[in-house]
């Protein structure tokens, strides 16, 4: 039975894969897992980009999606989660989730046309797949915020109990990603966590995400001042210096800022390893 469900494990079909491929690696260690890609602001940004990162230019974008994009409100026991949803609400194979950093809100994680286009691409793999795509507001970093977004993905796991689970935090939000991870509710659910520009946390080896082997992804440029590069790989490394076999992988922009790996992690790549290595 196993076998047979690995061999049916979901797997994302191309949607623009040529556009959003990773620039080239500069180098690599640690069997692969870690990778130095090149990335220049001028070909990345000034090139791909009508207006420099206001608006992406049309061939990176399909925004017929939006047909699937709705504004929704969850009334939960930890408060009203406003969200936006793109796909299937119910009966999805994948969920992914992006939490915004500082100063952002729901509408970022659902932009076409800021970072590249990388968010249009998203909501167009999910609405794609089969897949559900959430991008939440929340009051804080803390254990409010950590509360309404463990309601919103108890609401939608339950809406989609087949669904692998997936949560991307941006900056900040990365303070959610380690809360969720720590939680016996969304620990023991979610299938893996991508921290994009953002933070460490030492308490993730205690959490029951940690005991499950859930896979962690980190994109980081590598002038980050907001959070050094140099603290997330550390974190990295403390992770496989743990167990050399954890599914985990660390993409360094090289000369990349703090709003880098949004724009350019390759979702479809990303989140198809992490469905091969979901618990």
């Amino acid at each position: 039975m196993i076998s047979a469900a690995h061999a049916n494990a979901l797997e994302l079909k191309p949607f623009k894969d040529d556009l959003f491929a990773y620039p080239a690696a500069l180098s690599s260690d640690t069997s692969g897992a870690y990778t130095v890609i090149d990335y220049q602001e001028l070909r990345d940004i000034n090139q791909r980009d009508q207006v420099p990162e206001r608006r992406v230019h049309a061939q990176y974008t399909d925004t017929s999606v939006r047909k699937m994009q709705q504004d929704l409100l969850l009334k939960t026991d930890a408060g009203d989660v406003r969200h936006i949803a793109v796909g299937k609400t119910e009966g999805a194979g994948i969920i992914v989730l992006y939490l915004h950093g500082q100063g952002g809100s729901r509408k970022q994680g659902v932009d076409d046309f800021t970072f590249g286009g990388n968010f249009n691409r998203l909501k167009n793999l999910m609405a794609g797949n089969g897949g559900l795509y959430l991008s939440p507001d929340f009051p804080d970093f803390g254990d409010k915020g950590a509360a309404q977004v463990a309601a919103l993905i108890d609401h939608y796991a339950q809406q989609s109990p087949a669904a692998k689970i997936f949560v991307a935090c941006g900056s900040m939000g990365g303070a959610l990603c380690w809360k969720l991870a720590a939680r016996k509710d969304t620990g023991g659910r979610i299938d893996g966590l991508l921290l994009l520009g953002s933070l460490w946390d030492e308490s993730y080896f205690a959490s029951p995400a940690f005991k499950r082997r859930v896979p962690v992804f980190f994109g980081q440029g590598s002038h980050d001042v907001v959070f050094p590069v140099a603290s997330q790989e550390a974190f990295f490394r403390s992770i496989l210096a743990k167990s050399k076999t954890y599914p985990t992988r660390f993409v360094r922009f090289e000369t990349g800022t703090h709003g880098t790996p949004i724009r350019m992690v390759d979702w479809r790549g990303t989140l198809n390893w992490m469905l091969s290595k979901a618990p």
